[in-house]
């Protein structure tokens, strides 16, 4: 009989590896799978037949959703598409000249080339899609550009800063192209407030996000103080914080909710559901508040307007793209530096927003005293989300490669 297998011991260049910081050792190995992937020719060929989609299809993260929406925007423009899993690489018979759409920013794209046949680049125009939080990208974003012809940004907010990365007379083009969302728009189950334990007769805010994504940035803090400010420890008003990775956090996780149990009407839900669960919880509440520092793009926000629920959100960032003054209650802020603890959100230079708190806290305290304001601001901000996040922009950047779409 064989024994239980013996842990394989860590070589000692390995070991060294490990004793890194992560910032160096996630440099380090961008550097190195730079020096090594393969590049795409030089001209770019013109782009025929279609679009061949690489991204994280089979994973819950923005870029996945964002690579399986663009598909379905394609399809429904009459775009053959063609897709690869960056995650599980089969490669399917792409015909010659189809220009490749990379959902996969700058520190990444190497080892995601490196994974596919080499042959891949060859004859085909490439495309990035990124995505980027800050109004400036990192230098070290700089070497994404050799493996691309043009890049699509997230957001006007994500293009602009991208452009800050390209030298001078630089002849890759940058454009915006935001995520579909309207396209597939939220569905939400058959699930209701009993269903999640939330009481009915009370006006319920939800703020929604994921630790992975930064704690200061997601800014569930001032979502907090606005609320208390606005309402104290009314009954009939419950701030509801959907948490998303808090096991991966436990210390964000335990002073969010110090913070939260300081009072009775602030409810945690940190359980990870299906989707049409996750928008079920959304189409509850009454108002979903947003006081990020700053988004590439805002998918929460966006989905909460396509279900009719009305936005408070910090009035700076790549949400403007689908929100303005009569569509959502913009507040105010001031620009502050940038400063992630974890150094994951951060460029020289960089800054992001400060949202007014008692600002936010009127808006919160006139949107809950106005059944009427609220709905009809919800049927602002759905009318504004599915004109500015539909099939229109998809079309402009197909048609600004030349291929044919349908009417």
């Amino acid at each position: 009989m064989t024994g239980p297998a013996k842990p394989t011991a860590l070589s000692p260049l390995h070991r060294l590896w490990r004793l890194l910081p992560a910032e160096p050792r996630r440099r380090l190995f961008t550097a190195f799978t730079t020096v090594l992937a393969p590049r795409p020719d030089r001209p770019p060929p013109p782009p025929t037949g279609g679009i061949a989609i690489i991204g994280e299809f089979s994973r819950a993260s923005g870029l996945g959703e964002s690579a399986r929406l663009i598909r379905q925007a394609l399809m429904a423009l009459g775009v053959p598409t063609w897709t690869i899993d960056i995650d599980r690489p089969e490669m399917p018979d792409i015909p010659a000249g189809v220009p490749l759409l990379i959902h996969v920013n700058p520190p990444m794209l190497p080892m995601a080339l490196l994974r596919l046949p080499r042959r891949i680049l060859s004859g085909r125009r490439v495309i990035g899609h990124w995505a980027w939080e800050l109004p400036s990208a990192p230098p070290a974003w700089r070497g994404g550009l050799t493996f691309v012809h043009e890049i699509w940004g997230i957001s006007t907010f994500t293009a602009d800063a991208i452009r800050t990365l390209l030298p001078a007379g630089s002849d890759i083009p940058v454009r915006a192209l935001p995520i579909p969302v309207a396209i597939a728009p939220p569905c939400p189950s058959a699930l209701t407030r009993a269903d999640f334990d939330l009481p009915e007769g009370v006006v319920i805010v939800l703020t929604s996000f994921n630790l992975a994504s930064s704690r200061v940035r997601k800014n569930p803090d001032g979502a907090i103080a606005a609320f208390r400010r606005a309402f104290a420890d009314r009954a009939d008003r419950l701030l509801v914080l959907k948490i998303g990775n808090p096991g991966h956090f436990p210390e964000d996780f335990a002073e969010i909710a110090a913070a939260a149990g300081e009072t009775g009407n602030v409810r945690l839900i940190t359980e990870t559901m299906p989707a049409a669960d996750a928008h079920a919880l959304t189409a509850c509440a009454d108002i979903v508040l947003s006081l990020h520092r700053s988004e590439g793009f805002g998918l929460v926000p966006a989905e909460a307007m396509l279900l009719g629920v009305p936005v408070i959100a910090t009035g700076w960032s790549g949400n403007l793209d689908f929100m303005d003054a009569d569509s959502a209650a913009l507040i105010p802020y001031r620009l502050i530096p940038a400063r992630d603890p974890r150094g994951v959100f951060e460029a020289p230079g960089a800054v992001w927003a400060e949202p007014d708190i008692p600002a936010a806290a009127a808006a919160l305290t006139r949107l809950a005293d106005a059944p009427a304001e609220r709905a009809a601001l919800g049927q602002r901000g759905r009318s504004m989300a599915q004109a500015r996040l539909g099939l229109a922009p998809v079309r402009a950047a197909v048609a600004s490669l030349g291929l044919k779409v349908a009417a």
